[in-house]
């Protein structure tokens, strides 16, 4: 688990779009919910349980996870019907919330699959100081099927950034979520990773 606070966005990110969260309403063009917003998650509306995984894609206790525990879930436990999963992310930079602001603009069906991608290789676009993470960001967006041009206009919208910080202010607020990453279901919540075991029995579906 991250130290306290140290994966929430820098000082400047908020005073950049703490009015944008006052202010914005995300909105389609119909003036519907954005649509970007939408729940993404594995697994069956109708299973008996579900949680949400509070994550950050430059947080490498998440990555870890990612990589160990959450294929064991998948096919134990979400394939299986009994758990539904639901991803919430939760910046904690600049870097961390534009994976976010993509991710959430590509097709639902590309968005696990690319948060895979940027949590497996996130040593290499979020933490080698001789690339840019921005063009690192963009290259894996193209390979996701995002062209530079839609990736720069997505990476600028306000309304998405601050529907995303909006959503991860009222975590804080509901769930006293601060760090990553936090796990909640049925209105507990558990911060840092588990092992598959530990999972399975805290959402009740372990020996």
């Amino acid at each position: 688990m991250q130290p306290t606070r140290r994966h929430i966005l820098h000082v400047a990110i908020y005073g950049a779009a703490g009015a944008l969260i006052a202010t914005a309403r995300p909105a389609s063009a119909d003036g519907g919910a954005d649509p970007r917003m939408a729940e993404r998650a594995l697994g069956s509306a109708d299973a008996k349980v579900s949680v949400q995984e509070w994550f950050s894609f430059t947080c490498p206790h998440c990555a870890r996870f990612a990589a160990d525990v959450l294929p064991l879930i998948q096919a134990q436990l979400i394939d299986t019907g009994k758990l539904r999963y639901i991803f919430k992310e939760y910046p904690r930079d600049q870097v961390d919330l534009m994976a976010a602001m993509v991710a959430r603009s590509l097709p639902p069906a590309r968005y696990e699959p690319f948060m895979t991608s940027l949590l497996a290789t996130q040593m290499r676009w979020a933490f080698d100081r001789s690339v840019d993470p921005k063009d690192e960001l963009a290259k894996q967006a193209a390979l996701a099927g995002m062209p530079r041009d839609v990736f720069d206009k997505v990476t600028s919208d306000d309304s998405l950034k601050a529907a995303i910080l909006a959503d991860q202010a009222q975590a804080e607020k509901t769930y006293s979520i601060d760090s990553t990453p936090t796990f909640v279901s049925n209105g507990r919540s558990h911060s840092g990773e588990m092992t598959y075991d530990e999972f399975a029995k805290w959402v009740g579906l372990g020996a």
